[in-house]
């Protein structure tokens, strides 16, 4: 669909890019020519992921608490001193668990708020300052959740990316005179290796997910990355503030309640 140069001489930034739907992305943008670091918590398992990416192009990594605004400006810092220019942050690091409102504790509920809004705009704030704003051009794609009709089961994260959502509109809207567009995606139940971090039972819901779906299927994480690259190229030059869904309709018909009745029935 995309011609192999079309991110010729652009620089990348993926967080969370060590793994699944990040981990795909990452590999997309560098077959289409892009320069790439990616960054995520876990050094050793991201220095294997870097390995595995640079098959593909040139790919830096470095380990990063999106949660810590000092790791974050180090970031920025190793970037520069790396690349010396950044094109394109994909915000996509994040992660939640589900659980019934009423049993959330605090800390649960503060580590979720933290990685998925508080580091989402620690990113997009850093990046913009230290690159996209000097540079008078830059893109960010924030990778959200389906929280079109809220998010049962686990309040914490439909909480955080429909903030993530309302911080993509905002920023778009006062930075666009630095020439920075910033758009979302919101994925819906995606086949990536992330499935793999819940248990069996969760995973047969899943497989309802699937049944009522109005396409017949899952996403896939190539779903995931094709529209990812598109927000970030020129080809939606004229678009931002905007979220795409991309989930087979989910935020539209899909029944809502599956975690919460898996959940209330462990009670």
């Amino acid at each position: 669909m995309y011609r192999k140069d079309l991110f010729k001489d652009k620089v990348v930034m993926v967080s969370g890019g060590r793994s699944g739907i990040g981990f795909d992305i990452a590999k997309r943008f560098l077959n289409l020519g892009a320069k790439l670091m990616i960054c995520s918590r876990k050094d050793d398992l991201l220095k294997n992921a870097a390995a595995d990416l640079s098959k593909f192009g040139e790919c830096e990594y470095k380990s990063c608490d999106i949660r810590e605004m000092e790791q974050v400006k180090a970031l920025a810092a190793y970037h520069k001193e790396k690349f010396g220019r950044l094109d394109v942050l994909i915000n996509n690091a994040g992660g939640q668990f589900p659980a019934l409102a009423e049993n959330i504790s605090p800390n649960g509920w503060s580590a979720v708020i933290n990685n998925n809004l508080n580091g989402t705009f620690f990113m997009s704030q850093t990046m913009a300052k230290e690159f996209f704003m000097p540079q008078i051009a830059g893109v960010i794609v924030n990778i959200i959740a389906n929280v079109h009709r809220g998010f049962p089961g686990m309040v914490h994260t439909g909480a955080a990316r429909a903030g993530v959502e309302n911080m993509t509109k905002t920023l778009a809207q006062e930075w666009a005179r630095f020439g920075i567009r910033i758009n979302s995606i919101a994925p819906g139940t995606i086949l990536s290796s992330g499935l793999d971090t819940y248990i069996e039972p969760i995973k047969e819901i899943f497989t309802k997910v699937k049944e009522n779906n109005l396409m017949n299927r899952l996403g896939t994480v190539e779903d995931v990355s094709n529209a990812v690259c598109f927000l970030a190229s020129p080809l939606s030059s004229y678009t931002s503030g905007t979220t795409l869904y991309v989930d087979g309709m989910d935020h539209l018909s899909a029944p809502q309640m599956g975690f919460v009745d898996f959940l209330k029935s462990m009670e």
